[in-house]
């Protein structure tokens, strides 16, 4: 038999691959190492091997237990100075105390015995239940914390009868604290060496007497019980009076006392961790979210949760299974062979090498679960078809560990996730605290969410003196009192009340619903409240209107009125019935199919569920670049005056359109402000790609925060600055001197910085888009604002019948039109109060995190153009400003995921790839390709990959051509180029569409053979591409005898869907 090295990073002399290695997020590590080397590989950590195993077929073979056993890692080592033999770290049966206690305690973890713990789980579930009801809505939960002294004390209560109170104190109890401490230096420790360890004294000297307070509080808790012994069975019990049926023997007190330790480490940490990411997972998709809690609504209602509801939960168990595939929260295991023996079929392994089984990566194998295995989908986890996997493919969910080292308390761990997720759905609605959050892991001995806040709102109209009786009663009834929204800390306004909410990702809906706000008043109306739609899930008012602004990201809601649609779409009959409402919906027309889909659902359902329309929808396409006057257009003509005629209102005294609701003060002490929104990173490399006589490319690096991560295809948000030119000029047009400090306040919502001095520049730079278009409504205002007649005709003409022509389509902003006409005179707060926020920008990352999980970098093209206005130069914002930065620069940014289509295929070794890309659309190609020649560069197998790129010429801007190049030699990509300004060097293709069809065989080949086809690029480009993929697929059919139409040819593409073909199209 011939046997095959196990592959593997190389590494440095004496200390291996200690540096490819994340002290801080090992897991994570790992897991990338496997992304490049496959499903088996070997690392060194000073000298000695280790073995990561990644795949279903591997963990079936290592877990057979007469071939392979559980190995103590180097962390389980270090814990063992505390806990020493306790179950969770003892190596096995040859330690006698391990058999001893296994014995002992595996009666007590039976089903009746857990059964019997239900009162105490309820008990302290109820103590976090009231926490939140009585902090309210507005309270930032810390999720992980709380979860993690809920199931301390659940444990301890359950285990022992001890109670830690971590709900009536504000600091962690000295035991809690302690623990904490001792297994993160555990850890900390693990990856030392003892020459290093010598360096860290006064560490270690706390350490051990850390020990010594969990075994000293251990002590006397065991001789509390030996004192006043009770007839409860309960762990403690069953440890102190048990008998070994095996060897007659009993436990011994210090036995007692690690196992005691054993399961406050074991059963609280986990437990914790598994909440935490459910919540997680339930807030990210939330159809699971609302089948959770419709089955919570419908097995258990208003009434007690009882013991015996928790079999009658199937979705919940299934929501609990998909959480433990995704994130196990002790993501690995060590095993070892007991002789030396071959796995896989042709890998060596000696006796004892330690291999470490990685379940994050395991029970994410695509062979099990399929092209969606990174889906949060709790449906493949019901009891049938979790059966049927597990019997197709033995041991692909693991997270349990194996065999007799399997963990003891998984009942214990599953009655009580199920318990506190149930109470906690049929008593709150929660929200994220920022719905945009992505997933960052902390890792100790097992991983947990980091930076994961959320808010919880009451139900049914409950108060938290309702609830509290409620828990303690026979039914849950909802209060009387009417529901509740939130009251506005600013002074009563005048006119009649209403609520406007909002769904918005990027910042533009929520810009909009601010200045419905503040026009509010101007027609006899106020805002008592501007907020998300998913805080008004299950509380819509019905005592006043309602104006929705909300957006469609490709067919789907907004993160912040996710919860919000899918309660809509669940409510049956009238529902809605005395909502009143209307709709505005903003869209992007390159995803024809779900153009408007959210708002225009919201305006159908919401109708059809009883809801009373109060305007027809308006409508606005981000493409054409006008949002802000279709939406003012939609308030003067369509919504206003459908409000008056329904509620009688009459419109205020007029206030100018040019008056402002924003008051300013000028001061001279310096400050400034930041955003909170994006986290800040560091500029490690600049590079100019393309040679002068095109548009200039750049390339930029940054190193991302510790804890950021990302993948080949993902988006990389920028906050930017406006351009300094743009700054200068609306400084100089006001008469402001570069450190001016202004000090703003508001009569109504808004997202500047209030009631604080920031310097002028801060505010002009950071919070305002100075070359926004000016919609129709900011010329009528700069019209009332000049007394010159001859100017005020012009601006008049321009708002009106030359607005498409002369502002839209030149772009033309408020401040160019005060520059172009003196006369305005535009009050500072009018002229801030008519500008929308600043916004995030979203680049396709051109890297992946194979190359570097730290460090992303960025390819763009820098806007700097004659404005079509014919006022100086277009410069773009974003663009601009990462030109002007420098290696060591920090800026502020966040990762979004891309579409989940717009990714590598899981199962890369059989499904080949095209990629169409022109000028700085090869962006996440690159990253696609940097992520096939590391894995390649690692002796993976791979399908072969097409890209057909699009430029002026090779001399030119032919972005990353030696790299490319490199890439094509070691089999990553087939190049295709296609130069416009130099066609006879690309078989005469002017353009990328032209060489897509030259090469059409291929382009076939290669798409009979299950391939997914990317594009990325401009709008023009994208149609192109899309008609020459009709035309091949109509000579396809006629080569095989088939007469397909240009329609129905067009609709086969159409419904490709973006499984098969991806596009990411923009400008």
């Amino acid at each position: 038999m011939g046997f095959e090295p196990i592959p593997g990073p190389p590494g440095i002399p004496f200390v291996g691959n200690v540096t490819d290695i994340n002290p801080e997020n090992p897991i994570q590590s790992l897991c990338n190492l496997t992304d490049i080397y496959g499903p088996i590989w070997q690392f060194h950590l000073g000298g000695n091997q280790r073995i990561v195993i990644a795949s279903q077929e591997l963990m079936n073979e290592v877990s057979n237990e007469e071939r392979f056993s559980k190995i103590v890692s180097a962390a389980l080592k270090e814990v063992r100075n505390g806990a020493h033999d306790g179950l969770f770290t003892a190596y096995g049966p040859e330690e006698n105390n391990w058999g001893i206690a296994h014995r002992v305690l595996l009666p007590v973890f039976g089903p009746l015995a857990i059964r019997n713990m239900f009162d105490e789980m309820h008990d302290i579930a109820s103590q976090l239940v009231m926490k939140w009801a009585r902090h309210g809505p507005d309270h930032l939960i810390q999720v992980t914390d709380d979860f993690t002294r809920l199931t301390l004390d659940t444990i301890a209560l359950c285990a022992m009868d001890y109670r830690f109170n971590s709900y009536y104190r504000d600091d962690l109890h000295p035991f809690i604290k302690a623990m904490g401490d001792f297994l993160k230096v555990s850890g900390d420790r693990a990856r030392r060496g003892a020459i290093a360890q010598m360096f860290y004294r006064e560490e270690s000297r706390k350490y051990w007497k850390d020990i010594e307070l969990l075994q000293q509080t251990s002590r006397e808790v065991i001789n509390a019980r030996k004192g006043n012994p009770t007839y409860k069975k309960d762990i403690l019990n069953a440890m102190l009076n048990g008998v070994d049926r095996k060897t007659g023997a009993k436990m011994t007190d210090e036995n007692i006392m690690d196992n005691m330790i054993t399961f406050l480490i074991a059963g609280h940490e986990t437990t914790s961790g598994l909440l935490s990411f459910a919540f997680y997972f339930l807030l990210k998709n939330p159809s699971a979210y609302l089948k959770a809690q419709q089955e919570v609504d419908e097995v258990i209602g208003n009434a007690p949760i009882t013991v015996e509801h928790l079999s009658k939960l199937p979705y919940l168990n299934a929501v609990l299974r998909e959480t433990l595939r995704l994130q196990p929260t002790a993501p690995s295991i060590g095993l070892q062979a007991k002789e030396d023996t071959v796995i896989g079929g042709k890998y060596q392994v000696t006796k004892g090498t330690p291999i470490i089984a990685l379940f994050s990566k395991v029970h994410r194998d695509p062979a099990v679960y399929g092209e969606d295995n990174e889906e949060f989908r709790p449906e493949r986890m019901f009891d049938a078809e979790f059966e049927r996997r597990n019997q197709e493919y033995p041991n692909s969910w693991k997270p349990f560990g194996n065999g007799m080292r399997a963990c003891i308390g998984r009942p214990f761990a599953w009655q009580e996730a199920l318990l506190v997720t149930a109470m906690l759905l049929q008593n709150f609605n929660f929200s994220m605290d920022d719905p945009s959050y992505q997933l960052q892991i902390k890792q100790t001995l097992t991983i947990k969410p980091k930076n994961f806040y959320m808010h919880a709102h009451l139900r049914n109209h409950m108060t938290a003196t309702t609830l509290e009786h409620a828990l303690a009663s026979t039914t849950i009834s909802a209060a009387k009192s009417a529901p509740q929204v939130a009251a506005s800390t600013e002074p009563v306004a005048q006119g009649k009340p209403m609520v406007i909410l909002y769904g918005s990702n990027t910042g533009t809906c929520e810009a909009l619903a601010n200045r419905l706000a503040s026009d509010a008043e101007n027609h006899g109306f106020h805002a008592e409240l501007v907020d998300t739609l998913d805080s008004v899930r299950e509380k819509l008012p019905k005592d006043k209107p309602v104006a929705i602004v909300t957006a469609s990201y490709e067919g789907a809601p907004a993160d912040n009125a996710a919860h919000f649609v899918n309660w809509i779409e669940g409510l049956k009959d009238s529902g809605l019935e005395g909502v009143s409402y209307a709709v505005f919906g903003c869209g992007h027309r390159d995803w024809a199919k779900t153009f408007h889909r959210i708002p225009r659902l919201l305006n159908d359902v919401m109708e059809e569920r009883g809801g009373t329309r109060i305007s027809p929808i308006g409508t606005s396409d981000a493409a054409a670049g006008d949002i802000f006057t279709d939406f003012e257009t939609w308030e003067d003509q369509i919504f206003w005056p459908a409000m008056r005629e329904k509620y009688g209102s009459a419109e205020s005294p007029a206030r100018s359109n040019y008056e402002a609701s924003l008051e300013v003060e000028v001061s001279t002490p310096r400050s400034s402000t930041l955003r909170q929104d994006v986290r800040e990173a560091r500029v490690e490399d600049v590079q100019i790609l393309s040679a002068p006589g095109v548009h200039e490319k750049r390339h930029i690096e940054i190193s991302l925060p510790s804890d950021m991560t990302y993948s080949a295809g993902d988006y990389l948000a920028i906050l930017p600055l406006n351009p300094k030119e743009n700054i200068g000029r609306v400084m100089r047009y006001f008469g402001l001197a570069w450190d001016s400090i202004l000090t703003l306040s508001s009569q109504g919502p808004t997202t500047l910085p209030t009631n604080t001095p920031i310097a002028a520049t801060d505010v002009f730079g950071a919070y305002v888009e100075l070359a926004q278009p000016a919609s129709k409504r900011n010329i009528v205002a700069l019209a009332e604002a000049t007394q010159d007649e001859d100017a005020k005709k012009q601006l008049t003409n321009l708002g009106y019948s030359a607005f498409a022509t002369k502002i839209t389509a030149k772009r033309v902003s408020i401040l160019d039109l005060l520059e172009r006409f003196p006369s305005a005179q535009l009050p500072l707060g009018a002229f801030l109060t008519m500008l929308p926020p600043m916004r995030v920008r979203q680049y396709s990352i051109s890297s992946s995190p194979l190359w570097n999980p730290n460090n992303v970098t960025l390819t763009y093209s820098v806007l700097d153009q004659p404005a079509l206005s014919g006022q100086g130069r277009f410069i773009g914002v974003a663009s601009t400003y990462l030109s002007s930065l420098s290696v060591g620069d920090k800026l502020y940014v966040t990762v979004r995921p891309s579409h989940q289509s717009f990714h590598l295929p899981k199962d890369a070794k059989k499904i080949p790839i095209i990629m169409i890309a022109a000028g700085t659309g090869i962006a996440p190609f690159r990253a696609f390709i940097q992520q096939r020649a590391a894995q390649l560069g690692a002796g993976r197998p791979l399908a072969p990959a097409l890209l057909f790129y699009g430029c002026h010429s090779p001399t030119t801007d032919s972005l990353y051509a030696p790299m490319l190049s490199h890439w094509q030699q070691l089999g990553a990509v087939s190049l295709r180029y296609a130069f416009s300004r130099a066609p006879s060097e690309s078989e005469n293709c002017k353009y990328v569409q032209d060489r897509l069809y030259h090469d059409r065989k291929d382009v076939v080949d290669f798409f009979e053979r299950g391939a997914k086809l990317f594009v990325c690029g401009g709008r023009e480009m994208g149609e192109r591409v899309r008609e020459i993929c009709v035309k091949i697929a109509r000579e396809r059919a006629a080569e095989q005898g088939r007469d397909v139409g240009e329609k129905r040819a067009r609709e086969w593409v159409e419904g490709l869907g973006s499984e098969r073909f991806a596009t990411d199209v923009f400008g």
